[in-house]
């Protein structure tokens, strides 16, 4: 007969306590929703407008060049200085013609006085009209002369044909220089007023003018009244401010846009030629929009959309349609309410279908509205 074999009390209870501890190892303890800082959305007057790239350039601009032959006797400018209209800028001898002009004065003056003579003859019948005819004839080709030798002699003044910004000089003095030579001098731009040019693609364009129609302003009209804001790299915001001054007269068949001009006062010369410009242009009244922060904007293949924390603190994906961005982020045309709370921090941990433990966003905190550059 087999005797049962009997564990103690003690290692009994060692066995439960082992049993139960391998047990909790295999359970994970629950975690909490993670922390995400929501704003609400803001409901601002929003004009809509459209953004586009553009380059500046000067609104005239000339090369000047030597209408006479002769040597370059001296520049009165410094390289890449801001000229006045009329001002002196290259000097090519003017001895020659000074002189030219004399011969052709004291050639005038001997017409002029045979002339005079001829015709007091002719009243008392001691010359022919013809001479008298001839004479004149000499006496107007005389002044003719005179005239151009005037201009050959102001052609060695070489001046400013308007106020602008000169380059630097391309001939130094002691060249001889000349139309024979095609000698270009130097090139003029005029920076005050300048101009931007930009193109505006075919969708925006009938945009544009179906809300001019919509207005009933003439298309002229509305040409001349339409402002045209403007920054480059180094400026916050659009600060310059001119008018829309040329459209094209038609969309391009091969890039599908119209090229448009504006042009800008730019009287404190900050703008030059060959900079790469950000175009807004502003159309139609004030409307109000809600705006949320640019940054809690995302984007992918079913388009634009916010994270929203709803009542049960629950991730939700909302399509939401963007509209033009302003001083304190991007309005929103539609897929928003002024109630929703949209999660503009910690986005990473926010899964749609996910719970979260939503915080408002502190007033001028990082997750606060900020301005759009």
């Amino acid at each position: 007969m087999k005797r049962k074999r009997r564990f103690p009390a003690g290692a009994a209870l060692a066995l439960l306590a082992v049993a139960a501890s391998c047990g909790k190892r295999g359970e994970l303890p629950e975690q909490a929703p993670p922390a995400v800082t929501f704003a609400r959305p803001v409901s601002e007057q929003v004009v809509e407008h459209i953004e586009l790239t553009g380059t500046t350039a000067s609104s005239r601009t000339v090369d000047l060049v030597a209408r006479v032959t002769g040597y370059l006797q001296s520049v009165h400018f410094e390289d890449g200085s801001m000229v006045e209209a009329g001002q002196l800028l290259f000097q090519i001898e003017p001895e020659s013609y000074a002189q030219q002009l004399a011969l052709a004065e004291a050639s005038l003056r001997r017409a002029q006085s045979e002339y005079d003579r001829q015709a007091g003859l002719l009243q008392e019948n001691a010359t022919s009209a013809a001479s008298v005819e001839r004479w004149l004839s000499e006496r107007d080709q005389a002044k003719a002369q005179v005239e151009v030798a005037k201009l050959n002699l102001g052609y060695t003044r070489v001046t400013a044909p308007f106020s602008g910004r000169i380059g630097r000089r391309l001939v130094d003095p002691g060249n001889l220089v000349g139309p024979a030579v095609n000698t270009t001098l130097a090139r003029l731009d005029q920076i005050a007023p300048i101009h931007v040019y930009f193109t505006l693609n075919e969708r925006e364009a009938l945009r544009v003018w179906e809300i001019v129609r919509k207005s009933g302003t003439d298309r002229r009209a509305a040409r001349v009244q339409t402002p045209i804001e403007v920054g480059v790299q180094n400026e916050p915001g659009y600060p310059h401010r001119g008018t829309l001054d040329f459209v094209d007269t038609a969309v391009s068949s091969s890039s599908g846009a119209v090229a448009m001009r504006a042009v800008f006062e730019n009287e404190d010369k900050i703008l030059f030629p060959g900079l790469f410009a950000r175009v807004r242009i502003p159309f139609g009244q004030p409307q109000p929009m809600l705006v949320v922060p640019a940054s809690a904007i995302g984007s992918d293949q079913e388009g634009d959309y916010v994270l929203v924390a709803d009542a049960a603190d629950t991730v939700q994906r909302r399509p939401v349609v963007k509209g033009p961005l302003t001083s304190n982020g991007c309005a929103i045309r539609s897929g928003l309410a002024a109630e929703d709370r949209v999660i503009v921090a910690g986005l990473m941990r926010a899964r749609p279908g996910s719970k979260v433990a939503p915080a408002p966003a502190a007033p001028g905190g990082p997750a606060a509205h900020k301005p759009a550059l």
